[in-house]
């Protein structure tokens, strides 16, 4: 893996014993800390490379440490990103707020601009970390400059309303998907779209805890998701945590249980998506979604609508971040392949819309069109106002 441009820095680490949002309520993967006493503000980010042997959060003050936890994936999930690197540029700015507290517009905005930078290049697939970004720059770059403090104040209170936004449009989605489910809905999904994905609640695994709710579900079957072990780490400890009946298979074993006729739909989430419906997300979603349309299962995705993409046409131009070949010849600390042996460790795929039944977001269903793709139905959902929290 190239290097990143930017130096980004590991934050201090310590046990951590409740997951528990006391601002929302519900698990969530990073919690903004106030300034208080003699500490100023700070980023929990619990250490989803831990989980589930150890429960243990660090504990980010600068956007850099913020972009570290990204960069290597303490936190991930394309909505977790995107609201970590919101909090990073409130650090930024509380940052500037403390040791130059009379710094001028233009100095401010040279800080800000490097702190987004810096975020923007962690990981290049998920669309809704640059979408955060975007969503918080007219604070600086646009909206008339008082001072550090104000605009640090400004950047907080942004990046906690973005947070809320997005677990407001978790249970959204949640809602939409499980009108979709029949009961006694039995699902697969692949690598984690829990609320340790998002800012709370989760995307495909708010479906299945809105269809729990109403009773409807009966079986997960959860993917292991190799190389990071995502589904069997993540996924598997947030429905096991919550009650959920969920049975953990290995990859290449979702063909021989669709084959068996144990599985009525496939769930999944996604990184970003282009106009036509082309889906990127975690490796292994492809061939998913093609075992999944030789047995005639529906195969749905689960995304906010901050990972459209509508510039891009198809799934072309989306990029892949290709990641270190240790995450492959290595499981923990044991090597389990040959020294020197050549590695392609690709994060993500991109799913063809064909194969994909329906895309679900929180401001809509989107279906296929007479072309056979979702360009119009996702033009009409990226035209509809967007859901908040406060509205």
């Amino acid at each position: 893996m190239t290097p990143p441009a930017h130096r980004y820095d590991r934050p201090a680490r310590a046990p951590h014993d409740s997951f528990i949002n006391p601002r929302f309520g519900c698990l969530t993967p990073v919690e903004w800390r106030a300034a208080g006493g003699e500490g100023g503000p700070a980023l929990r980010v619990l250490d989803q490379l831990a989980l589930p042997a150890e429960e243990a959060a660090f504990t980010a003050t600068t956007w850099r440490e913020a972009a570290w936890c990204i960069q290597q994936m303490a936190v991930r999930g394309a909505p977790a990103i995107g609201v970590t690197a919101a909090y990073g540029l409130a650090l930024a700015a509380h940052a500037l707020a403390t040791h130059a507290p009379a710094a001028r517009a233009e100095e401010a905005r040279a800080a800000l601009d490097e702190a987004a930078a810096g975020l923007n290049a962690t990981r290049p697939t998920a669309v809704n970390l640059a979408w955060a970004l975007k969503r918080l720059a007219p604070l600086w770059r646009a909206r008339p400059y008082t001072s550090a403090a104000a605009l640090a104040a400004a950047l907080e209170r942004e990046a906690l309303s973005l947070h809320a936004d997005d677990i407001h449009a978790c249970r959204r989605m949640g809602d939409l998907g499980a009108d979709l489910l029949a009961p006694g809905a039995r699902v697969l999904t692949h690598c984690n779209t829990g609320a340790l994905a998002t800012g709370g609640y989760g995307t495909a695994l708010g479906v299945f805890r809105a269809a729990a709710a109403r009773g409807l579900l009966r079986r997960v079957y959860a993917d292991e998701t190799r190389p990071y072990l995502q589904g069997a780490r993540l996924t598997a400890w947030e429905l096991h945590r919550d009650g959920l009946p969920v049975t953990l298979i290995c990859d290449n074993m979702a063909a021989s249980v669709m084959a068996r006729g144990e599985v009525d739909s496939v769930w999944v989430g996604a990184d970003r998506i282009a106009a036509n419906g082309d889906t990127a997300n975690k490796i292994g979603t492809y061939g998913l979604a093609l075992i999944a349309h030789a047995h005639g299962v529906p195969f749905y995705v689960v995304a906010p609508r901050s990972t459209l993409d509508l510039t891009l046409p198809d799934g072309a131009g989306i990029p892949i971040e290709q990641r270190s070949p240790l995450e492959v010849t290595r499981c923990g600390d044991r090597r389990v392949a040959p020294e020197g042996v050549e590695v392609e460790n690709p994060s993500f795929d991109v799913t063809p819309h064909r194969y994909i039944t329906a895309l679900v977001t929180e401001v809509g269903v989107a279906r296929r069109g007479a072309d056979g793709a979702f360009r119009h139905a996702l033009a009409a959902l990226a035209a509809l106002p967007a859901l908040r929290a406060d509205a």
